[in-house]
């Protein structure tokens, strides 16, 4: 059996080789591909295929099976390369059943590259880089099928369902270990490693990030932060990428698994920004990060999202009230839920924001946080009311007082008179008592004004009443019309109580 699946590997140097023709027919350069895999496979069986393209591959004629310790350092990496032209053959692990034997020496033998890799060896040559990425593209590299979930209207709140665990995960962990020790191992030269880890994979690696497994989400993590840090050459693009997949999600779907994990890669990657930031990384944040607050699916990758962008404040103080305005710009209007994730979002910015950007935003801050008490929602009107909690925040507010009370006076009275929740009525009571020990002369005055203001809205209301009350008077006096005339309704038909 090993004789029969062996005879199908190519024994001699390949003059040209791709990921896609690997991908089609790396079980054998005949027609009849299926029966390098074992009996029992059908044609029809769906290949994953990818579309990334590497030169010429040099296969050693090499014995595949034979031990790394049984052969001498020169050829320790003919046999790594014959190894890893093994390793190209792709099974079906939908079945368990089929070809268990050669998926068993397949893992065996990703086992072995795995450990050879871990331990030190040699400088990699350009024909054993150009192996591995060949391997790891034809292994990796496929299409997702179709999220059920994708064509469900609800799929944005529930977020809580099981994701959906590739079959074959246990063979692509090796891989993806195999990748990462390559990365990361001090034998790659990042200058002849480029021309392969080069814009095309590390954006099939970015496609890979909408895999519904978390587990291959954090290999991806790992493997892409170590790429980042490793070919200087491609940072530019690696951040242009990762802020397409960001417009993707702003703009058009609204759903991506992988948010959460770049967003985590782009916040160690802000700690290493130089100072000043360049333009290029503001637009980035005004642009890109604070959009995402968006969608509907915040709240999978809040707080990634908030990391990054107390990054980018500590980086320059001078971007809070950048990423304020932004806050208020996409302030959620009905959706509860996303209000208290930017009420604890403004809280984390207010405690490190400096005077001089809090008074360039305070007065419609404050407008938003008044609305935030007076909501009917306790949790929102709670959280907006916890602000004053915070020494920071009520410092910021005591120093601005006499723009901040008249603001947010008559949402605090309000509540304390008229909220339907006992615990917010206390919150409103003690943020009251706040600004009577604060400056007692304008809360009295602030007092002053917003009875004077809810007599006129008082008088007012009772001036409208009136009206109609005279309008149903004259149009009862009036005799019975018939055909298209227009009648004036009852008034419980059309009362609406605000």
């Amino acid at each position: 059996m090993w004789k029969h699946f062996l005879s199908k590997l190519p024994k001699k140097s390949l003059k040209s080789e791709s990921v896609d023709s690997g991908r089609g027919n790396s079980d054998s350069n005949s027609p009849n591909a299926s029966s390098n895999l074992g009996p029992g496979r059908p044609n029809s069986v769906p290949r994953r295929t990818s579309s990334v393209v590497f030169p010429a591959s040099v296969i050693a004629g090499i014995e595949p099976l034979i031990s790394f310790k049984d052969v001498p350092s020169s050829e320790k990496m003919n046999l790594f390369i014959s190894k890893l032209s093994l390793c190209c053959v792709d099974f079906d692990f939908r079945d368990p059943t089929k070809n268990v034997a050669e998926k068993e020496l397949k893992r065996a033998t990703l086992f072995e590259l795995l450990d050879f890799v871990s331990a030190n060896p040699p400088k990699f040559s350009e024909p054993a880089i150009l192996a591995l990425c060949k391997t790891c593209a034809v292994n990796l590299f496929r299409v997702f099928p179709p999220n059920y979930r994708s064509n469900n209207s609800h799929a944005s709140e529930n977020d809580d369902d099981e994701p959906t665990f590739d079959p074959a995960w246990p063979h692509l962990q090796i891989v993806y270990d195999l990748l990462l020790k390559f990365v990361t191992s001090s034998s790659l030269e990042a200058k002849v490693a480029k021309k392969y880890i080069n814009h095309q994979f590390i954006l099939k690696l970015l496609d890979l990030f909408d895999s519904e497994d978390p587990r291959e989400r954090d290999c991806l993590k790992a493997i892409l932060h170590r790429i980042y840090g490793k070919f200087m050459v491609h940072r530019p693009y690696i951040r242009k990428s990762i802020s397409n997949v960001f417009y993707r999600v702003v703009f058009e779907s609204e759903k991506h698994n992988g948010i959460a994990e770049l967003l985590e890669i782009f916040g160690s990657v802000v700690t290493g920004f130089a100072l000043p930031l360049k333009e290029e990384h503001k637009i980035f944040l005004s642009r890109t990060l604070i959009p995402l607050h968006k969608p509907k699916s915040l709240g999978i990758y809040f707080q990634q999202l908030s990391y990054c962008i107390n990054q980018f404040i500590e980086k320059d103080p001078k971007l809070a009230s950048t990423v304020i305005r932004g806050l208020l710009k996409y302030w959620p209007i009905t959706s509860t839920q996303k209000e208290v994730m930017f009420l604890s979002e403004l809280e984390e910015i207010l405690e490190v924001i400096n005077m001089a950007e809090f008074q360039k935003v305070m007065v419609p801050l404050f407008w938003r946080i008044g609305c935030c008490i007076n909501s009917y929602h306790f949790q929102v009107a709670e959280r907006a009311l916890f602000l004053w909690n915070n020494d920071q925040i009520v410092n910021l507010i005591a120093h601005n007082r006499h723009v901040i009370l008249p603001i947010i006076f008559p949402a605090v009275e309000s509540n304390t008179q008229n909220h339907w929740n006992h615990a917010v009525q206390n919150l409103s009571l003690n943020v009251r008592r706040m600004f009577s020990e604060m400056d007692d002369v304008l809360f009295l005055a602030c007092h002053s004004h917003y009875k004077e203001e809810q007599e006129k809205i008082d008088l007012e209301s009772e001036k409208r009443k009136e009206a109609w009350e005279q309008l149903e008077t004259a149009a009862s006096l009036r005799p019975p019309v018939a055909g298209n005339i227009a009648v004036l309704v009852t008034p419980l038909a059309t009362s609406i109580t605000c």
